[in-house]
């Protein structure tokens, strides 16, 4: 799709576009002006104040460097960024290949769910399990924002944690996957398809074509497959052509992998049948696959009426912006859309227009019905829910529950006070604990670094040094009487002087006056104890007095 941008994007350079400037001539103020208004307030914004941010358009080169950046991952594969994030994915069922994202960290586990389907027709089906345990849920499924239909407040989703009262059966996690995998919403689907293929049907047998447009790749084979059915069942001999520059890598990529699709598709690997229709009819030449629309091959084998399977959805770039406007003077022909799209604004460049046009709502996401079932069986920590769909959905204003909307900032507070290291063990045999504080600590020498959202303690390659050995943190204050004791035995002489008198030690507890072998004072206080002289010798021995008569780690 961007390389076809790209593509289309060179061709308007080379025949509308001026050479000499960096943009295009619509975009200069003689040519906004003359545009309709609904184009111009897309060009400009609300507040004619939006041209500045229009940027210059990708080039090849550009889409190649994205995609050497785009790592690749299965379903439940674990990716691990920088060594902090380990990064999986999950089927969510809205078409083959989209997923919901876990994040784990150190410091906190993040589920993401976009738009999912649980029971798909196609694709594998919404693995919900697969994110449970997550402390934060970021809910993101907008399908049903622009649906006119609520939830009652008195059916309100509730923490299961907080239920005491609420019986286990209510929230048994068989009970719950059973309501939420059951297959009415993809019945539903079928049919839909079944009347898209009959009005389709009605249209060729006139005399018209059918043009669809729809980019949903699911959607399009299902519909390849009940068409051609409706079809071949009829006297009626009409091609069906798909013309993309991607439709036959992506239609033989379609029935090599298994692994995302649903069971019933999955079953027909190992009885032998192609994992779609599509693949005997292109054989049997019923369905014709072509990458332009001015392919020499398409313009031999054109066959009027035919059914036509093109993107864009937009109506503005690719095949279908030529054939729309062949058809759209035969009231005969049929333009199938999926709604959600602003049909008006799409259909302008056409009109006036005698083509029929049939918009069509497919199943885009989780149903309101469905989502308090989901979080109570995923049971989160925290739950982030859009304020969009609170009008929609009641759910408990509990300590667990935060609303964001668009272009907003949150501080989530950390799910975990502490954090858990693994450590080697060959580091944990020297473990030698002592008391501080009430608090056992050791010490380790080792190698900290974080691997697959872990913090992990190896041991070090240093080589021994008898530095290394000695206490880094002490604590307490030294006895004086004690710390003299030990001064003696290493042949320093002093005496003890209690100063709390004076002005300048009035923090003091003591000071020790050091005269042999040279002049030295320790002077101990609440917040620490300092030593004072000039020979760094006799201070290294101060210091091992202290180190013995002090705990320290």
């Amino acid at each position: 799709m961007m390389e076809d941008l790209v593509s289309i994007h060179m061709e308007l350079r080379q025949f509308y576009g001026p050479e000499d400037s960096s943009s295009l001539q619509w975009m200069r103020w003689e040519g906004l002006e003359v545009l309709p208004s609904e184009l111009k307030k897309i060009a400009l914004g609300a507040d004619c104040e939006e041209l500045g941010a229009w940027m210059p358009l990708y080039s090849a080169v550009d889409v190649k460097d994205c995609m050497r950046k785009v790592q690749t991952l299965k379903y439940a594969e674990e990716a691990c960024y920088n060594g902090t994030l380990v990064i999986k994915a999950f089927s969510s069922g809205l078409e083959i290949g989209t997923c919901n994202w876990t994040i784990n960290g150190p410091k906190r586990n993040i589920a993401y769910i976009s738009s999912s389907i649980f029971v798909s027709t196609h694709a594998m089906d919404f693995n919900f399990l697969g994110l449970q345990g997550n402390d934060l849920i970021i809910f993101s499924d907008f399908s049903t924002l622009d649906t006119t239909e609520n939830m009652e407040n008195d059916n309100t989703y509730c923490d299961p944690a907080a239920s005491s009262n609420a019986s286990d059966d209510l929230y048994n996690l068989e009970e719950i996957a059973a309501s939420l995998l059951k297959d009415d919403e993809s019945m539903e689907e079928m049919e839909k398809l079944a009347f898209i293929c009959t009005c389709a049907f009605d249209s060729v047998r006139a005399g018209g074509s059918v043009l669809v447009p729809i980019d949903r790749l699911g959607i399009v084979l299902c519909l390849l497959e009940q068409m051609s059915l409706l079809l071949e069942s009829s006297s009626l001999k009409v091609p069906i052509y798909i013309i993309s520059s991607v439709a036959e890598e992506l239609l033989a990529f379609t029935n090599i992998i298994p692994e995302w699709l649903c069971k019933q598709r999955q079953e027909k690997l190992f009885s032998g049948e192609p994992l779609f229709a599509h693949v005997k009819l292109i054989k049997e030449r019923k369905i014709h696959v072509f990458p332009a629309v001015h392919s020499v091959e398409l313009l031999t084998n054109w066959q009027e009426p035919c059914v036509v399977f093109c993107p864009h959805w937009s109506l503005r770039l690719g095949p279908v912006v030529h054939l729309l406007r062949y058809w759209c003077s035969d009231p005969n022909s049929l333009l199938i859309l999926e709604s959600g799209d602003d049909a008006n604004l799409a259909l302008l460049p056409f009109k006036p227009m005698a083509m029929k046009v049939l918009q069509c709502s497919f199943l885009s996401g989780i149903s309101l019905q469905k989502v308090q079932p989901l979080l109570k069986a995923l049971q989160p920590k925290l739950l982030l829910f859009p304020k969009d769909l609170r009008c929609k959905i009641q759910i408990s204003e509990a300590n667990t529950i935060i609303h964001y909307s668009e272009n907003e900032t949150l501080c989530m507070p950390s799910s975990k006070e502490s954090t858990e290291i693994y450590i080697a063990t060959d580091l944990a045999s020297q473990f030698h604990w002592k008391t501080l504080k009430q608090e056992t600590v050791t010490r380790l020498d080792g190698e900290l670094f974080m691997d697959q959202g872990k913090h992990r303690l190896l041991s070090g390659f240093r080589q021994a040094d008898s530095k290394q050995h000695r206490p880094l943190l002490h604590w307490g204050s030294p006895d004086l009487k004690r710390l003299l004791t030990e001064l003696s035995k290493m042949g320093i002489t002093g005496t003890l002087k209690k100063n709390m008198d004076s002005a300048e030690s009035k923090n003091a507890a003591g000071i020790i006056d050091i005269d042999d072998p040279e002049k030295a004072l320790i002077d101990v206080r609440e917040t620490g104890t300092v030593i004072i002289t000039a020979d760094e010798n006799l201070a290294s021995h101060i210091f091992k007095a202290i180190d013995i008569v002090l705990d320290g780690i």
